[in-house]
Order: C-alpha cells, then sequence, then structure tokens
C-alpha cells in the first residue's frame, strides 16, 4: 500500500483533472483590483474552520489584510485552522488575527462583532450543507434555522455598520431543488437578495468540493484509517472543484461581484461530471489497492473485519477479546457475539492487496440526479470572467414579503403537529421550481 500519498495530487489528476486552479485566468485578470479591494481591510468570517471558510481565508490571506476575525462553533476545527496557518510560510497572517468558537446567532455574537467593527468585507459560510439533513422535523428546522433564519439575523446586524463587500454560501442545489436543504439555499438566497439594495450581497453556486469535511470520498479515507469497508453510490456524477477552488470561487465572488451576483463556476457536463464510483476505484489504485466488490454491506463488514484481523499486531493475540463494562477483565468472545471472530489460521485468507467496498444503488430522499448551476428563466453573464458565470438581475422579494414566509415558518415550528410535508407544502409556495423528491429512505441507514 502506498505511504506517500498526496491528496492535492490526487485531486487534480483524478477528480478535477486540472493542474492549475480553475480560478488562475481570473485571478491574474483581476490581481490589480483584487489587491485595491483586499489589502488593508477587516475581515469577518463566519463558518471559517469548515473546507470552505477555511479555503477562502487560505485565499484571502494570500493578500495584507489588516484584521481578521473568524467565528465557528467547531472549537476543534478552529484549533486546527489555527495550526495549519500558523505552521504555513504562504499566508501573510495580520497580526490582529482572533478565532471564536461561537454560533453566528447567539448573543455573544453581536458582542464580538461590536467589539471589532467596522468589517469592510464579511462572509457567512455557516451551513448545513447535507442532504441527509432532512431526516426529520428536527433536522429540517434545524437546517432551516441555520440556512435562513440566522442569516436574515446577521443581515440586520450588518444594516447597522455596512460592509464594503457581504458573501453568503449557497449552493448548486439551490437550482431547480428537489430536497429541502436545497431549497432552504435557494429561499437564502431570495432573502439576500431581499437585501441587496441596501447592503453589497453576492453569493456562489458551486460544486461538490473535493474531499470535502463530511464528503463520501473524506469518507472513504476516514474508513480506510479505521479498516473499514467502503460504501459508495453506482453511477451518481456530479462536478467537482478542489478546496483551493472552492475558496477562490467565493473569494472572486465575494469581492469582484455587483450586488444581487450569484456567480458558478463555467463546468461542461461531459468533461467535468465525475462519478463517485470512479473516484473510490481511481482511489484505491492510487493507494496500491484493489477493489474486492461486495455483494452487501455485511458481507463487506465481514470481509474488512477478516482483513484487519490477519494484519501484523504488536501482540501475538489470536482471538479477539473485548470488555464487559461491567468486569475488570477481558473475557473471549463466545459464539452468542454477533460477529464473532475465529483464529486466524482458521479463516480463508484475504489479501492484504485488495480492500472491500460495497456499490449500491441510490434510492434516498432528496437526491438529484445530475447538477445544474443556473435555471431556464435567470439571465446569464458568460462574458466578465474567464472561468466564471454570473446570474444577474436575480429576483427579488421585498422584505415584507420575506416577512411572511418567516413568520409562517416560525408558526410552523412551534406547532405541535408539524409535519415535514407541511414544511415541503409551505416552501414549494414560494419556490415554485422545489420538486421535492420522497423516497422514504435516507443516508443514515446506509454504511
Amino acid at each position: 500500500m502506498q505511504t506517500n500519498f498526496n491528496l492535492d495530487n490526487f485531486i487534480s489528476t483524478y477528480v478535477t483533472k486540472r493542474p492549475n486552479s480553475l480560478l488562475a485566468d481570473d485571478f491574474n485578470k483581476y490581481n490589480t483590483e483584487l489587491n485595491n479591494r483586499i489589502n488593508n481591510k477587516s475581515v469577518l468570517v463566519i463558518g471559517g474552520a469548515g473546507t470552505i471558510g477555511s479555503s477562502y481565508i487560505k485565499a484571502i490571506l494570500k493578500f495584507n489584510i489588516k484584521k481578521l476575525v473568524v467565528v465557528d462553533i467547531n472549537e476543534n476545527g478552529l484549533t486546527e485552522l489555527v495550526r495549519d496557518l500558523r505552521s504555513s510560510t504562504e499566508y501573510n497572517i495580520p497580526a490582529d488575527f482572533i478565532t471564536y468558537p461561537v454560533n453566528f446567532g447567539d448573543r455573544a455574537f453581536e458582542k464580538i462583532f461590536q467589539q471589532h467593527e467596522p468589517f469592510e468585507i464579511v462572509a457567512n459560510f455557516a451551513a448545513h450543507k447535507h442532504v441527509r439533513s432532512e431526516k426529520d422535523i428536527f433536522s429540517i428546522e434545524a437546517m432551516i434555522e441555520n440556512n435562513v433564519l440566522r442569516a436574515r439575523k446577521l443581515l440586520d446586524i450588518l444594516l447597522q455598520f455596512p460592509p464594503e463587500h457581504f458573501f453568503c454560501v449557497s449552493t448548486d442545489k439551490a437550482a431547480n431543488p428537489v430536497n429541502i436543504m436545497g431549497a432552504s439555499k435557494k429561499l437564502m438566497e431570495e432573502m439576500i437578495m431581499a437585501y441587496s439594495d441596501k447592503l453589497p450581497i453576492k453569493t456562489a453556486r458551486f460544486a461538490n468540493v473535493a474531499f470535502s469535511n463530511g464528503s463520501l470520498p473524506l469518507g472513504f479515507l476516514e474508513r480506510l484509517n479505521k479498516q473499514q469497508p467502503w460504501s459508495c453510490p453506482r453511477g451518481i456524477r456530479r462536478f467537482f472543484v478542489s478546496p483551493q477552488e472552492s475558496g477562490e470561487l467565493c473569494l472572486m465572488a465575494s469581492i469582484m461581484g455587483e450586488s444581487g451576483d450569484i456567480f458558478y463556476p463555467k463546468l461542461d457536463e461531459e468533461k467535468d461530471m465525475i462519478p463517485f464510483d470512479q473516484i473510490a476505484l481511481d482511489l484505491l489504485k492510487e493507494l496500491g489497492l484493489e477493489a474486492d466488490i461486495c455483494a452487501s454491506e455485511d458481507e463487506a463488514r465481514e470481509k474488512a473485519m477478516l482483513r484487519q484481523a490477519q494484519q501484523p499486531r504488536l501482540h501475538d493475540d489470536t482471538t479477539t477479546r473485548r470488555y464487559d463494562n461491567t468486569k475488570t477483565r477481558p473475557h473471549e468472545d463466545t459464539p452468542s457475539s454477533p460477529h464473532p471472530l475465529t483464529p486466524s489460521s482458521h479463516r480463508p485468507p484475504v489479501p492484504s492487496s485488495t480492500y472491500p467496498i460495497y456499490f449500491f444503488g441510490s434510492d434516498t430522499s432528496g437526491e438529484k440526479a445530475f447538477e445544474e448551476f443556473f435555471t431556464e428563466k435567470e439571465e446569464l453573464d458568460n462574458d466578465s470572467f474567464i472561468n466564471l458565470g454570473v446570474v444577474r438581475n436575480s429576483k427579488k422579494r421585498s422584505i415584507a414579503e420575506i416577512d411572511t414566509i418567516f413568520d409562517q415558518l416560525h408558526t410552523l415550528f412551534e406547532s405541535k403537529n408539524v409535519t415535514k410535508v407541511a414544511i415541503v407544502d409551505i416552501l414549494k409556495v414560494y419556490l415554485p421550481n422545489f420538486e421535492h423528491i420522497e423516497t422514504g429512505k435516507g443516508l443514515d441507514s446506509k454504511m
């Protein structure tokens, strides 16, 4: 198995298939203007510990900003962000750099904002991004609260101290949404656009970020680290950008966009859409492994267990042992154990050069068969940027109409009998392109 695996090289070779950043030409084109608009400015990044937020921070630290304040509820993520930046030599970290592990909807955030304002650049990456987050009414409420309602509260704070640039991340799933996550981001788009005559509002819809936190491809590496089997949908094709490209795309949109703009990457459906199962096979090959394709999750788990048992151990232990919480000594597995391991000498050998993987057909709610960045009715500008397109003059609702939508959502969430169907019905009223796909199955039931 390969020990010198370079993830960035793998992404550029097998996933994006771009040796250079998609945004390289646009950064060269607008280099002077970017420097003029970014250097010596104070920057606030919300959700800065995530993959896209941290990539945005790395992109903006190639310039010379005056202050950087980063907010995220992930305390460990903020710690790693600081260690990563401080351990690197390629970033211009300002003397005034501080991180806060707080929720941007809390009162503590308002105090932080008031202490450090004014900010010329504000970027919000705090979002629920997984389709699996619509599993039940509680997760749906939390998702809409984070993606929409707290974003509204942030805008009301910014009205008191307007920045020169404000960016709030969206998703490709907001174009003709088929899941509640996509619908929540589409509603977020319409909500922030209602403020576009008062604040410099910009956003971006973009592809899957390769090996981002919580993504399936990163999950492959997590499973490998734990010697667990892989599980992957077959035939699901998606557009991908690298983490670096995700941060650069959002930076370009936030700084060079006009108020009301929605940016998206210019990608080609034929050459840029990559199947997840192909990424899995390429990754195994790059790691020096061969796919051991299994017929079920149980078979994959069993083969992974056997494979792990046959790996070299520090101690000669041919029988798996476990600890009972009620006792102080270990005892051997008995035949009643759900997955008893037999001594290694009695097991069929599992080649160390193979790795178990289970491919399945996708049948979960809200799973879109294809990706799109814009709809037929939207006005597009494909000329201003080399590798980015822009949706111009997007639909703008009045603040009064946004208030009406929010009042209905609040009323629904306060009801004791609220259902997923009722939320979908309300969203469909305000989002005519929302065609929810419901199968009654969720990703939490799969490996």
